[in-house]
């Protein structure tokens, strides 16, 4: 795979992205998954899986390039230790996947056919088996009735220590997919979405509608909470109107996809006010957005997930508002809105090199209001950059 920017500082540059992201081409998307290919091959030579199964989720499309549609018919990409991968598909919806013939074989199945059948005779051999957590638990225990002499454990357990470490495709398309998100925070920011008046549903589908026309392939969420509402992480947006003085959460990310390949996460999160808030709400808001500088500047490849929670934690913490971060500071991302590392209290691992990941820390005070600050961060041998450039501190609409 080529290289395709010196340093993750020039991920930063929204126009330098875009560039870069033009030029890519379907081979460049072949030969990442040919390395990832490899090095799950590499891995599981130093462990005692024997073969991998994987389902729906996000492990098979980071492997081969399909996306499983999440239906009770099986879909599965088969890894025997050593051998070559084969996916196996329903015959309706092998027409879908592009087929690699370079780097694993295609088996449709059937109607009149049992498709665990056929993955029980690929992984024959195998005395330990490892399946995606995603895998529908009915599949699971067909495998397990079939494979009767067989362990079976997380392979995704496995695929997790190499995902977490982004390559540069995959870094690439997650700083394309944060920079769209951010011209819709721009716009929120310069008064183009009106919020005063209108319910926290139709400012949600003005803010999705607005991801999508600046070219993300899907929406995931779009959640506005305002007034006491924003007290509430993951409220779902309703019918109140929001009203002068009414502070407002606005989280929102989606999926950037390019060449009919499987899509990269955003999501970012921004509070502002309409027309005026509180004293008391802006002394909560300073000490948010000094935690978050904190822990969004001082986080290394090095650090563990707790140590850098700590980092927002201490600081909102000594502020007398410890009681009122009931979340971790932040999750993993890539093909999947939340995958590690996990920024959190129980993660004593080391965040590691280029992963990507959120430091979002928020302050809820019950029946009253609350306030998040997120941005998308990666780390390159040591620091860490933002791929965000949105405004974080505290706006007026």
């Amino acid at each position: 795979m080529s290289s395709f920017f010196t340093s993750i500082d020039t991920l930063v540059d929204p126009v330098h992205v875009i560039g870069l992201v033009r030029g890519l081409k379907e081979n460049d998307f072949s030969a990442a998954r040919a390395l990832r290919l490899e090095a799950t091959n590499q891995l599981l030579q130093t462990t005692e899986v024997d073969c991998l199964v994987l389902s729906i989720g996000a492990d098979m499309p980071w492997l081969c390039g399909y996306q499983a549609m999440p239906l009770e018919r099986l879909t599965a990409l088969v890894i025997p230790k050593g051998e070559r991968p084969t996916l196996v598909v329903p015959r309706l919806e092998a027409p879908r996947v592009r087929h690699d013939a370079d780097l694993f074989n295609l088996l449709p199945w059937d109607e009149d056919q049992n498709p665990f059948e056929l993955v029980a005779k690929i992984a024959r051999a195998a005395s330990c088996i490892g399946v995606s957590d995603r895998m529908w638990a009915s599949a699971l225990l067909e495998l397990q009735v079939r494979n009767k002499e067989s362990k079976f454990v997380s392979g995704s357990a496995l695929i997790t220590q190499l995902r977490e470490a982004k390559d540069e495709l995959e870094l690439l398309l997650l700083a394309r997919a944060a920079h769209i998100t951010d011209d819709v925070a721009f716009e929120i920011f310069s008064g183009v979405i009106d919020f005063e008046g209108r319910t926290e549903r139709e400012v949600s589908e003005d803010i999705s509608s607005r991801l999508l026309a600046k070219g993300l392939s899907r929406v995931n969420f779009a959640i506005v909470g305002a007034g006491q509402n924003s007290a509430s992480p993951h409220h779902e947006p309703g019918r109140k109107v929001i009203e002068a003085g009414d502070p407002v959460v606005c989280d929102f990310g989606g999926i950037y996809s390019i060449l009919e390949e499987p899509g990269y996460c955003s999501d970012i999160t921004r509070t502002v006010g309409v027309r005026h808030v509180s004293q008391e709400f802006v002394e909560l808001y300073d000490v948010l957005q000094a935690a978050q500088e904190v822990a969004r500047t001082k986080v290394s490849s090095s650090m563990s997930g707790k140590s850098a929670d700590m980092l927002a934690r201490q600081e909102i913490t000594k502020n007398g508002y410890g009681e009122y971060f009931i979340h971790r500071t932040g999750h993993g991302i890539g093909m999947e809105e939340h995958e590690g590392p996990y920024i959190s209290s129980v993660n004593l691992q080391p965040i590691g090199s280029f992963s990507a990941f959120s430091i979002e820390p928020g302050i809820y005070m019950p029946q009253k209001f609350g306030a998040r600050i997120e941005d998308i961060c990666v780390t390159g041998e040591h620091c860490a950059v933002s791929l965000n450039n949105a405004p974080r501190n505290l706006y007026i609409v």
